[in-house]
């Protein structure tokens, strides 16, 4: 049975963020608020819990799972930017963009695309989300929440609770999130490509 905590959306509780990124830390998933739609998450460096991960969401290594980094900076040590790259991004994050770029080695192989060696990467503007990231010191490994064979996401944490406390260890109630996922852009070309209209506006990148 999952755990469910109520946090603060606005001034997350320090002692619930650090109960939660110990639930991380042994194996957990979590699902939790952020600035689109909820997302489940795991360690980065836990391969049963990305396995577990991919089977709750019903995709295998061919789908791009996504990193939720701190800030830029933490974007540069797992993916390949260029200085134009970089100027770009720093535009647009925090903010609700999932970039695909190339990974750098410090991303595990059985994470990146397998063909293309590619990982998606963002960095949230949710007070929770960058709580646990602070408190974690690491990505988090996350899905945008949408369950097998669904084309709407979950952005209810107690119809959350309902559908999967059985499949995953902890539920954050940050309130309500937005049904609109982020916009997914890829930057491995010289020229971005925009993969899925979202929450985020595309002009920022020319599309």
């Amino acid at each position: 049975m999952s755990q469910f905590f109520q946090i603060h959306p606005d001034n997350p509780q320090l002692r619930l963020i650090k109960q939660a990124v110990q639930i991380i830390d042994q194996g957990g998933i979590v699902a939790l608020p952020t600035d689109s739609c909820y997302a489940l998450v795991c360690h980065l460096d836990d391969k049963d819990a990305v396995m577990r991960l991919r089977r709750i969401r019903g995709v295998d290594e061919k789908h791009h799972l996504t990193l939720l980094c701190r800030d830029l900076s933490e974007i540069a040590q797992y993916a390949k930017v260029d200085n134009r790259q970089f100027r770009m991004l720093k535009a647009a994050t925090p903010g609700a963009y999932t970039f695909i770029l190339e990974a750098t080695k410090e991303v595990p192989r059985r994470l990146s695309h397998p063909s293309r060696k590619t990982i998606g990467l963002r960095v949230p503007e949710n007070p929770i989300t960058h709580a646990l990231l602070e408190e974690l010191k690491q990505p988090l490994l996350g899905t945008t929440l949408i369950l097998p064979n669904e084309d709407e996401p979950l952005t209810d944490p107690e119809l959350v609770r309902a559908r999967l406390e059985k499949q995953i260890d902890l539920v954050i109630d940050g309130g309500a999130c937005s049904l609109i996922p982020t916009t997914v852009i890829d930057m491995t070309q010289e020229t971005p490509e925009l993969i899925r209209q979202g929450r985020g506006d595309a002009a920022l990148f020319g599309l």
